[in-house]
């Protein structure tokens, strides 16, 4: 028989994983619930920025160079044109997305947090959960479901409004990593980002407006990509839909928001992972005080940085010439896209962004 708990999180992803964590830190006992076993995985572009890697080691979870490959920075490339900037400090890590949950799964357990996997929760009640007809009790519930969250449709916390629906879709190649960058490629209505992932091997990922577009048709977009993965492809290819949507309010009573099933910035940005890493850091702190006023408090602040990268992304995938002008500007002065790599990974204060945010628009009208 399950005992009640302080926190049950309900979806045993990163997310809820990070979550029970942070949990655990603040000294609360935590049960993590999930319909699958792990390690569970994803479609998703498996790099990790180097501020999610320094709340990933906060959490207790070490990723080391071995088990995936390290990334100096980010390249945008397009028709010819690159452009690159190197992270201001450290470095991010590509990594399976299956290989990062079974770490964070390892160390959840000897943190001491209690696991149900492959048990559906039926509903939340007053006391806690149901749980296979019976009660959990519980102090804390956590809806850690994804983006078709059903703690956040229990809770009365769902907005029918949602924005910028996108496909995406992953596969990995056998091939030797070509860059120390994750790459992202720019075409008319699609993106593919590359990201080295292990010596021998990278994700890539297409995201269009366009459900009907595959890795396979990859070469007639971005032909110079096909010919570098070549027919090397290993495992399935896996699909996601990618959606921006921002929520009124992450909190209920004692029912709290994580990761998607809070809101979701566009795939595009690479801050999904790292951003529900700090959400959990900052939803124990307001476990710890009480009061989840706390974090709903701290999670529109830590979504306004990935929400200003996705608007810009998504403006420049949208309109061409747009983006032909904020190439030729990057590529004219490379220090500004050093500079928005580095608001990006949260490096640097307000007064930087909007300096930095003069010196584009002065590049943009003399592009």
């Amino acid at each position: 028989m399950v005992q009640g708990t302080d926190v049950f999180v309900i979806g045993g992803g990163p997310a809820g994983l990070a979550a029970a964590l942070a949990a655990r830190k603040k000294g609360f006992k935590a049960i993590v619930a999930d319909v699958a076993r792990p390690p569970i995985d994803k479609a998703c572009g498996e790099g990790l920025m180097p501020d999610g890697l320094a709340a990933l080691r906060d959490l207790g979870v070490a990723v080391d160079a071995s088990e995936g490959f390290p990334f100096r920075g980010v390249r945008f490339l397009q028709e010819g044109t690159a452009v690159d900037a190197n992270f201001p400090a450290r470095h991010g890590m590509g990594l399976r997305r299956s290989v990062l949950h079974q770490k964070m799964v390892e160390q959840a357990r000897d943190a001491g947090v209690s696991f149900l996997w492959q048990t559906p929760v039926a509903g939340l009640c007053p006391e806690g959960v149901v749980v296979g007809g019976t009660v959990i009790t519980a102090r804390w519930i956590v809806g850690a479901d994804g983006m078709r969250s059903q703690v956040r449709k229990w809770a009365e916390l769902d907005t029918p409004a949602h924005k910028g629906i996108r496909f995406a879709f992953r596969r990995h190649y056998h091939v030797r990593p070509w860059s120390e960058y994750m790459e992202i490629y720019w075409g008319r209505d699609t993106q593919a980002y590359v990201t080295p992932v292990g010596k021998q091997e990278v994700c890539a990922v297409l995201i269009s407006r366009l459900p009907g577009r595959r890795l396979a048709s990859l070469g007639a977009e971005f032909p110079q990509l096909a010919e570098r993965l070549g027919p090397a492809a290993g495992g399935v290819e896996r699909g996601a839909i990618t959606v921006v949507r921002q929520l009124d309010q992450v909190y209920r009573e004692q029912v709290a928001l994580i990761g998607d099933a809070s809101g979701s910035v566009d795939a595009v940005t690479g801050e999904g992972l790292s951003l529900s890493f700090h959400q959990a850091a900052a939803l124990a702190d307001a476990l710890a005080a009480g009061d989840l006023r706390h974090y709903q408090k701290a999670h529109r602040r830590l979504a306004r940085r990935p929400a200003m990268t996705g608007r810009l992304m998504l403006l420049l995938a949208g309109h061409e010439g747009l983006r032909e002008r904020a190439m030729h500007a990057l590529a004219s002065d490379a220090g500004i896209f050093a500079r928005l790599l580095a608001v990006h990974v949260g490096a640097t204060s307000p007064v930087h962004l909007a300096t930095t945010g003069v010196l584009l628009g002065w590049r943009l009208v003399t592009a």
